[in-house]
């Protein structure tokens, strides 16, 4: 069985972070593991508080993974300091491992932010350039790029500027635009283009950890990086058109839809 490592903020509503990596590993067939980050008092509608554990405590958890298990992809989601940032990239450097996701929270689905302000400059200077693949939607794009993105061009010259940083590939989500819902892929080369149409619903929460799970649990799973982000689309635009009205915010997405309804479908491992 492929093995997929995340590693990122806790969510204890569940519709989210780390719980909402794991239900997305295990939809996929693969084994999930994860090094907690940060434990975040939040529900579908507002952040009450976050808890950041420390950098040693981080990297004897990754330290726990990597000497034990072999890990076929990383996803990292939330990092809220540029010392917890820095922990990660150290760890990562010296295991090496392949197909690193980096999804780079930097606030929730209600607009709290998730990460500090002085990390911004660790993230694009630190971790960027151990990423195989970034996966910044349009807000985040505009900050890590440092322009106005407005159109699909925008979106592909966010990415060229992105890509530049060091990363291997970029994935501009416009979830956050208007009209139908188109993704970005840059791969340095050329760009791809993954479009679905808009699902009216208000239950988001936690679709960007949902998304980079699913990508990283098919690049484990052997597909190419066009082949992960297109699967991974399917993936989630059900999730977002089954997704759970529970809370009084923003609800989560279904993860297993498909299991639910067509019950366990047998899966490479």
């Amino acid at each position: 069985m492929k093995k997929v490592l995340t590693i990122a903020g806790s969510d204890c509503s569940g519709g989210a972070g780390i719980q909402a990596d794991l239900k997305t590993f295990s939809a996929h067939g693969v084994f999930g593991m994860s090094v907690i980050v940060s434990v975040v008092a939040e529900n579908t509608s507002r952040v009450i508080d976050i808890l950041d554990v420390t950098p040693d405590m981080i990297k004897k958890q990754i330290d726990a993974v990597f000497e034990d298990i072999e890990v076929d992809a990383v996803k990292i989601g939330m990092m809220s300091t540029p010392m917890g940032m820095k922990a990660v990239v150290e760890k990562l450097k010296e295991y090496k491992p392949l197909n690193v996701v980096i999804d780079p929270v930097m606030y929730a689905k209600n607009g709290c932010p998730l990460m500090k302000p002085n990390a911004i400059e660790t993230l694009i200077e630190v971790v960027l350039p151990i990423a195989d693949l970034l996966t910044p939607n349009i807000p985040e794009a505009e900050k890590i790029s440092n322009i106005k993105i407005n159109s699909t061009k925008d979106m592909e010259t966010a990415a060229k500027l992105i890509c530049h940083m060091g990363c291997n590939n970029v994935l501009v989500k416009g979830g956050h635009a208007i009209g139908d819902a188109l993704d970005v892929l840059y791969d340095g080369k050329e760009f791809y283009y993954f479009e679905t149409e808009r699902i009216d619903t208000k239950n988001t929460h936690g679709t960007g950890c949902t998304f980079s799970s699913a990508i990283a649990s098919n690049l484990a799973l052997d597909m190419s990086m066009p082949q992960a982000v297109k699967e991974a689309k399917k993936y989630i635009t059900t999730a977002i058109k089954h997704s759970l009205a529970i809370g009084k915010g923003h609800g989560p997405t279904h993860h297993f839809y498909d299991l639910y309804k067509n019950g366990l479908q047998t899966k490479q491992i």
